[in-house]
């Protein structure tokens, strides 16, 4: 009685210290107005795209100020900070990669800010240095984004990115005596290092313009080879589509290094070309699929020919075999029917065929013969998600990672002829999982179609409305949510409340159908999940609008600022970070053009008209009172420009008027989430927990 009377006094406190009219940063406007097939849209603050401008640095550093300012009011931020700390605080290890006789993995004491490479023989024997990224920079802003291993094992090439930006460096060392080469590769953008014989194949865009590096559209993706010893300007171009300034070139090599793989994508679009090289008999570049029909990628070459994961005549992909010579999609070869259930990946190791298959948005692994005869099912530990499989054809072990809600990630060794696992490494975190549990239920969208949806609470749970919720969704381009382990979620589950996760249409749960029922004139489909999954939480008692948190990022950012403006009186707290919220000019900055199979373009009359329905940007109403909002971006983000974030803010804070904030949290020397330092991680959350339980009226 007394609990909930002191949060009745709370709540009334800070409703009566901020029920106002905000005195936000002055954000100027001007008459801009753009004519989209004979509609007049005004841009107000189109100025904040201009991120090198004097104007814009000031915009920010006032917003950035008056934020700062806000949350330096919530009294409990500082023990949310230092919870997060402790619970962050853990040995943790990447998966283990076999270099020969070594296995080299990367490890986190804790609270390092980037994990450390090492290197230590398979066999057993001391782990040492291989790599330590925390020296690349001072403030830990500097990542490494990937290694790779020379056929030998001689080598290891590894990228790198500065703070959190897309582009990429690339460096190599020598594995034996840990010196770095004078090898150095700038200006790589979507791309992987693949060893050939003396020198490996990578991606590239031309340099940018001066300071237009984290703005500029990037056209003209090409293939090169870089020999050892030699410099950048040497290196050999190999491919690109001349005639087609947005497609995005990537090269892969087979395992024995017999053949180089080219997939050429238009953007996001689901389907790719595919063209081979011979590395050891030929000189041409032959095409295996020349138009775009197909996703199919190779997993591996047995006895000269192909083996592919392909969706083909396959919503849900299957197994085929291609014949180099004789590649006509009619003369393809099925190995492993389509299922019930979709293939999310597939992959050799030990002779073995592993298939990993997506059951209601969880990892099931199969395997088979080369043949196309199953052998075994790998036993995983429940349900959750495998990733990070890690093994060569040549060697009896593959390593991956498992994790679940309950689950923080743990390695797994696998003996690939006993059809065993066995734990590899197990975190020791400081919190009892045990009490916490997994359920999943399925809901009804708006138009009749079942939504897997995941919650997870403390045992023993009431369903009396009155727990603080966080529901997260993604909902597009391919991306399946799955569970995982989030440290993020437990000061919330540790308070009573319920973490719950939606698989929206637009991900790749149930299959390509299930991904363009999500996407561009299809797109409310996601946000209906979304507002339907809010209801489902209310309407069976695990929360209610007033205890309701909606947060996603990128693509996600876009389903929050959507849903949140579409159907405010069901969230007391939206959190869109990173978003894609400007939905007529996204493509006009660096790779935002790759989305326009996914959206839809402006540019384009008939999808114009969906777009400006949903457009977060350009659906803020007056006089309606929408949710605390607290919206997140980096000034390094070059995947989604920082303006879409600052100009949905300003927009926000010059129409609502009521008593919630609307808040924009701007990170320096980050980018679009990947790489960002543990401390840097920890005070994002530790802002995000604390602005949302503040804004529920909670104490913590």
């Amino acid at each position: 009685m007394r609990a909930g009377f002191l949060i009745i006094l709370f709540s009334f406190l800070i409703t009566g210290l901020y029920s106002q009219n905000f005195n936000y940063p002055t954000t100027k406007k001007s008459d801009v107005k753009d004519d989209y097939h004979g509609v007049l849209i005004p841009d107000p603050f189109r100025w904040l795209e201009d991120d090198n401008s004097p104007e814009t640095e000031a915009w920010v550093k006032s917003q950035v100020d008056f934020t700062e300012s806000y949350l330096s009011k919530i009294p409990f931020r500082d023990k949310i900070r230092k919870r997060l700390t402790e619970l962050w605080n853990y040995e943790k290890m990447g998966i283990p990669y076999r270099a020969g006789d070594n296995y080299v993995y990367s490890r986190n004491e804790g609270l390092q800010q980037q994990s450390v490479y090492y290197i230590r023989p398979a066999a057993g024997g001391e782990a040492k240095v291989l790599l330590d990224p925390n020296k690349l920079s001072d403030d830990g802003t500097t990542s490494v984004t990937q290694i790779s291993f020379s056929g030998n094992n001689e080598y290891m090439g590894y990228g790198i990115s500065k703070g959190g930006s897309d582009w990429n460096e690339f460096f190599v060392l020598d594995v034996k005596s840990g010196k770095l080469l004078p090898d150095h590769i700038k200006w790589v953008k979507f791309s992987s290092i693949s060893w050939a014989g003396n020198g490996f194949f990578y991606s590239r865009y031309d340099a940018p313009a001066e300071n237009e590096e984290l703005k500029a559209e990037n056209n003209f993706h090409r293939l090169y080879y870089h020999k050892l010893g030699t410099p950048q300007s040497e290196d050999q171009f190999i491919f690109s589509v001349k005639d087609s300034p947005k497609s995005i070139v990537y090269g892969g090599v087979s395992e024995n290094e017999d053949y180089l793989f080219i997939y050429v994508n238009e953007a996001t679009y689901p389907h790719s070309k595919l063209w081979y090289k011979d590395l050891k008999n030929g000189k041409d570049i032959k095409p295996v699929i020349d138009e775009y029909f197909t996703s199919t990628s190779v997993i591996d070459v047995h006895e000269g020919k192909f083996v592919c994961v392909s969706d083909y005549n396959a919503a849900n992909k299957r197994i085929v075999v291609i014949d180099p010579s004789n590649p006509a999609k009619e003369n393809w070869k099925e190995l492993v029917p389509e299922g019930k259930f979709v293939i999310e990946d597939a992959f050799t190791a030990g002779g073995k065929l592993f298939i990993h298959y997506l059951q209601d948005a969880y990892s099931k692994i199969q395997v088979y013969e080369l043949t196309g005869k199953k052998t075994a099912e790998m036993a995983l530990p429940g349900i959750g998600s495998a990733s990070g499989f890690s093994g060569k054809m040549k060697n009896n072990e593959l390593f991956y990672g498992f994790t679940s809600f309950t689950q923080p990630y743990t390695i797994y060794r696998y003996d690939v002829e006993k059809n065993k696992s066995e734990v590899f490494f197990a975190p020791d975190i400081p919190v009892d999982v045990s009490q916490f549990v997994t359920e999943q239920v399925f809901y009804t969208s708006k138009d009749g179609t079942k939504i897997p949806l995941f919650l997870v609470y403390k045992k023993g749970f009431v369903k009396d409305g009155k727990a603080p919720a966080m529901l997260y969704g993604y909902g597009g381009f391919r991306v399946s949510m799955t569970p995982s382990f989030r440290l993020s979620a437990i000061p919330l589950l540790e308070k009573g409340g319920v973490y719950a996760m939606a698989c929206l249409r637009g991900g790749s749960e149930y299959g390509e159908e299930w991904h363009q029922a999500g996407m561009l004139d299809k797109k409310q489909n996601v946000f209906d999940d979304f507002i339907y999954a809010a209801e489902y939480l209310i309407k069976n008692g695990y929360t209610s609008p007033e205890y309701l948190a909606i947060n996603g990022g990128s693509n996600g950012g876009l389903l929050v600022g959507a849903c949140m403006l579409q159907r405010p009186d069901l969230f007391r707290v939206a959190i869109p970070q990173v978003g894609v919220l400007d939905m007529l000019r996204y493509q006009k900055f660096t790779i935002g053009w790759a989305w326009v199979s996914e959206y839809g373009s402006s540019e384009n009359k008939d999808q114009f008209r969906f777009l400006i329905d949903y457009s977060p940007l350009h659906n803020v109403k007056s006089n309606t009172r929408y949710p605390a909002t607290f919206i997140t971006t980096a000034d390094h983000d070059d995947r989604v420009f920082p303006a879409h974030s600052f100009k949905f803010a300003a927009e926000l804070q010059d129409k609502y008027k009521g008593p919630d904030p609307i808040l924009i949290r701007i990170e320096t020397n980050a980018g679009h989430g990947a790489g960002i330092s543990t401390s840097k991680r920890i005070d994002e959350i530790t802002d995000i927990l604390s602005f949302a339980f503040f804004s529920m009226g909670l104490e913590y």
